[in-house]
């Protein structure tokens, strides 16, 4: 049986951790940066973990962990 394909896309968004959870990065700091608070801005910058309702599809797209 051949080898699944990974999602290009999300080989590019999603980190694998040894926990078996993925760290990504928060959206919303792209454009439109003047009228955002400056901790807004400061919290953003900080990664985040996909939620626990993400998480299978996320396994799906990346079956070998990237």
């Amino acid at each position: 049986m051949p080898k699944m394909k990974s999602k290009s896309s999300a080989k590019k968004r999603f980190f694998p951790k040894k926990s078996g959870k993925f760290k990504r990065g928060k959206c919303n700091l792209r454009h439109n940066l003047t009228h955002k608070q400056t901790s807004t801005k400061r919290n953003i910058r900080q990664g985040d973990y996909v939620n626990d309702a993400s998480l299978k599809a996320v396994q799906t797209m990346l079956p070998y962990g990237a």
